[in-house]
Parts: structure tokens; sequence; C-alpha cells
């Protein structure tokens, strides 16, 4: 039975930003990662719209350009910044300006925004240079947004799946956020971010908020959405094969299909004037 080589990166034992492997890892297959992961909820969009004093867009690990896409439909004009040039290729498609590079390196030449944002995306940058940077390029009040979609299947699942990365890839840190909460896990990332954005003083204090809902999944539907996540995009084919069958064979019990519960955890913050 395969099991994933032990030189594996563990995230948990370093900083998620120090992991560039991972990291720079989702490009691997961007068209199923742009069309298996979620959106985000329109009401938390327009929160952020709404205290932000214009429309020009910084997308901080733009990937394929999901959050994107859903700001240009509000009006946004968009600049991308991704490390990975698979997925900066990805989001170009529908014209969107994309720069291959890490934020903490990025070179803004002296352009400043209304809204700095980061979906799914803030725990891959150093937080502190990070955090600096979205001072650096934020127009006073503008705005920055930090958010993560966390999923969260029925509790008969999450134990079945919790068996399948125990049995397959020991060492894999998904099973540190399986035995967690994974609502928690992201609340104590948001949490971090809010410590980050105090600290730097350029920020008004930070405000924490959680949007909710729920999304349907086929087996199929979940197996596409698991190849696109940390654990798997720099596994062997084959021990990636075996994890999504047995993934597959445990909703297959559940009926084939299930309802995911959804949290957005959003971290966002005012750009002092001075």
């Amino acid at each position: 039975m395969p099991t994933v080589p032990s030189k594996q990166p563990s995230v948990p034992r370093q900083q998620s930003h120090q992991a560039r492997d991972v990291a720079e890892s989702f490009g691997v297959d961007a068209e199923r990662y742009d069309r298996s992961r979620p959106r985000y909820p329109e009401a938390m969009v327009q929160s952020i719209l709404a205290t932000s004093p214009g429309r020009d867009v910084l997308d901080v690990g733009i990937g394929t350009g999901i959050v994107a896409r859903q700001f240009r439909a509000a009006g946004c004009t968009i600049l991308g910044v991704e490390p990975d040039p698979r997925m900066a290729e990805f989001a170009r498609r529908d014209g969107t300006e994309v720069e291959v590079s890490t934020l903490e390196t990025w070179d803004p030449a002296g352009r400043t925004f209304d809204i700095v944002v980061a979906g799914q995306s803030w725990h891959w940058v150093d937080p502190v240079v990070g955090t600096a940077k979205a001072a650096e390029v934020l127009r006073p009040g503008g705005r920055l947004a930090l958010f993560w979609n966390v999923g969260q299947p029925p509790p008969e699942l999450v134990e079945a799946f919790a068996e399948v990365y125990r049995r397959l890839l020991p060492d894999s840190p998904v099973n540190q956020t399986l035995a967690t909460a994974a609502v928690q896990v992201y609340v104590a990332g948001g949490d971090k971010a809010a410590d980050n954005i105090r600290e730097t003083g350029a920020f008004g204090d930070p405000e924490q908020r959680q949007f909710h809902w729920e999304q349907r999944y086929t087996r199929d539907e979940w197996l596409e959405f698991s190849a696109t996540t940390g654990a798997a995009t720099q596994l062997p084919r084959a021990v990636l094969d075996e994890v999504l069958a047995d993934l597959g064979a445990a909703i297959d019990e559940m009926g084939g299909s299930f309802v995911a519960q959804y949290t957005a955890v959003m971290v966002t913050a005012a750009r002092l004037a001075t």
C-alpha cells in the first residue's frame, strides 16, 4: 500500500509561509483548482467594498483569479500578484493583469490601491513583511481584507476522511487539521493576522467576521476539490489515486453526496491616514 514519502514537507514544523514548495505547488492542475474551489459569499465581497474608499484592488496570491472575478463583477479594477507562473497564466485568460512574484519581493513601483485582498493565500505570506507591504501600497482609508473559506463535511465523514489520511499519509499536516474543528484552525490564524496588523501601527483596529453558507458535493466534486489542497498537490500519483479512491469509498457509503457547511473567516482593517 503506498504511503507518502518521509521527505514530504510537514508544515506544522515550520511557518506555513516558509513552505515554498507547497505554496507554489497549486498550479500543478490550475484548471481543476479553478473549477473545484468554492467561491466567496457575495455578502462578504459587498462588506469589503462598502468600507473602501475606491475600487482599485491588489489581489495577493491571485491564483486562478477566483477572487478577482468576483471583485471585477462588482466594478473593481484588479492587479494580481502570484508566485506560481502557471496560476498567473490561467488568471490572465480573461485579461486580468498579473505580475509573477511573492508579495514580499514584489515591487509596487509607486502604485497604490484602495483595497488589498488575499483569499486563501495569506498563510503563504510572511506575516510581518506582507502586512508592512500592504500598508505601503494602501491609500489612506484603504482596506486590507484577508479571508479564508473553511468547509466542514458531516462529522461522520470527517472521521472517515481522517482515517484515510492517518493510514495513507501519517506525516501529513492534514491530520492536525482534521483533529481540530476546521473553523477554529482558521480563526486562530485570523487572530494572529490581526495581531500582525495591530503591530504595524499603520491600521485601525482590525475587525474579524464570519459568513456562513452551505454547498452540496457529489463524490466526484469532492474528490476534485481534495486533489487541489496543499496536502495533495505534491503527492506521487499512485498515492494521490489511492487517497482519492478511499475518500470516494467513504462518500459512497454516505449515499454518494453530502452537504458541507462553509464559513468564510475574514480579518479586515483600514489604513490610517498618517
